[in-house]
């Protein structure tokens, strides 16, 4: 077996399905702000949170790894979802530790070219306390966190939990929350 495999197999056995992960940070705080690099439909781009904001709310959605089950099919489901998230006016982006070759092939299958993924590095993993940790070390993957920053920049709704099944609907539905206050 691959090491990259051994290591996410002892992770799925320490958080099982349904066991929420230990990272967030409060509602109502600042999002630290960041610029990394992403790809969307397979193109390379810069990314920056500040920026982003301008434009409306941004779901910042945190994923262990690319091309692993559950992050497939919450990168899919987040695909479906693209137009409502639109219709709020809500820009999504997906992070995780991957490189950007990796995020280049993954935002055009798994994300379907509907949204863009971007590399979090260390310093924007330990902001937004999403390192996946096992028996107190790193693991260099990031825990399934969701965060929805209003324009403000303020963290207005956070879900993390390994299972990915609610992210896009918590998600969506405080998106579209936030849009009903305007």
């Amino acid at each position: 077996m691959r090491p990259i495999f051994r290591r996410l197999a002892a992770i799925a056995l320490l958080l099982p399905l349904g066991q929420p992960a230990l990272a967030n940070l409060p509602e109502g705080t600042k999002a630290p702000t960041f610029a990394t690099q992403g790809a969307k439909a397979g193109k390379p781009f810069g990314f920056n949170l500040a920026t982003a904001l301008r434009k409306g709310p941004v779901v910042l959605y945190f994923y262990p790894k690319a091309f692993t089950q559950g992050c497939t099919l919450e990168a899919n489901a987040f695909a479906e979802a693209t137009p409502q998230f639109a219709a709020a006016g809500a820009t999504v982006i997906g992070m995780s530790a991957d490189d950007l070759p990796t995020l280049q092939k993954f935002s055009t299958e798994a994300c379907r070219d509907k949204f863009a993924v971007a590399m979090a590095t260390p310093a924007i993993i330990k902001a937004y306390d999403v390192d996946l940790k096992r028996e107190g070390v790193s693991t260099g993957l990031t825990s399934r966190t969701s965060y929805v920053i209003g324009q403000d920049g303020r963290i207005r709704f956070v879900h993390s939990n390994m299972d990915y099944r609610d992210h896009v609907r918590l998600t969506l539905a405080a998106v579209q929350e936030l849009r009903k206050k305007r």
